[in-house]
């Protein structure tokens, strides 16, 4: 019996299978073994280690190609950081969120100190390209010691009660944490967190909408485009 040729770059299955699968582990709080489950549901046998390595080769490349939002000076920019325990080290996940909870940027690092603020600034001012209306954190002075090297004229407001948008974002991340059972490497987690926010932002609609119809429409939207992507690189 003759095989079937093989497809997207040498793969069994085609890039919609994998683009779905991507898509379950990343979009939903589920386990490899839970998407493996859902994908056999569909007909498609295929292991768990399989789905990590598709995760972990192509998830990348997916949300790479996803639209980003534009970047704009009125932005407001909530800068926070949460503690991540890897190997029985901590590290500190830093991250920015705008006012819509839009993920902008984030960066594992193992110091939570002026120079880490400073370097995360950094990258979300070469990413967005112009800096924000204003930047909003908790009371950690490293913020501000950063904030007045890099960018003196944007305002710069610290409060605990003023950054619960940033706070918030670190729930889902929370959930999938504790869903992995934690990361093996500095690198993994950086890996991870990248295609996961990237997920997030493309499918979570801003908080503007409310409607039952606009947050079924954007969800519409999103799914087709992320299918549209997935057929791209096929």
């Amino acid at each position: 019996m003759n095989e079937q040729a093989p497809t997207y770059k040498n793969h069994r299955f085609p890039i919609s299978i994998v683009a779905r699968a991507v898509w379950l582990y990343f979009r939903f709080n589920l386990s490899l073994r839970e998407v493996e489950e859902m994908m056999l549901e569909r007909g498609v046998e295929v292991s768990y280690e399989t789905i990590r390595r598709w995760c972990s080769s192509h998830g990348s490349s997916l949300t790479a190609r996803l639209r980003r939002k534009t970047p704009l000076a009125s932005d407001v920019w909530h800068l926070d950081e949460v503690v991540v325990s890897i190997g029985g080290k901590k590290c500190w996940l830093w991250r920015a969120v705008d006012q819509d909870g839009y993920v902008l940027d984030e960066i594992v690092q193992t110091r939570r100190n002026t120079k880490a603020a400073k370097r995360l600034l950094v990258r979300l001012l070469k990413k967005q390209g112009c800096a924000p209306k204003r930047i909003v954190t908790d009371k950690l002075r490293s913020y501000g010691a950063a904030k007045r090297q890099l960018m003196t004229n944007v305002e710069h407001r610290s409060h605990k009660g003023l950054n619960n948008r940033a706070e918030n974002s670190h729930l889902p991340f929370r959930k999938r944490e504790r869903t992995r059972q934690g990361f093996r490497s500095i690198g993994s987690l950086q890996h991870f967190v990248s295609i996961f926010s990237a997920t997030r932002n493309h499918f979570v609609q801003a908080s503007s909408i409310r409607s039952a119809g606009l947050i079924r429409a954007h969800r519409i939207n999103a799914i087709a485009e992320w299918k549209a992507t997935a057929h791209k690189l096929a």
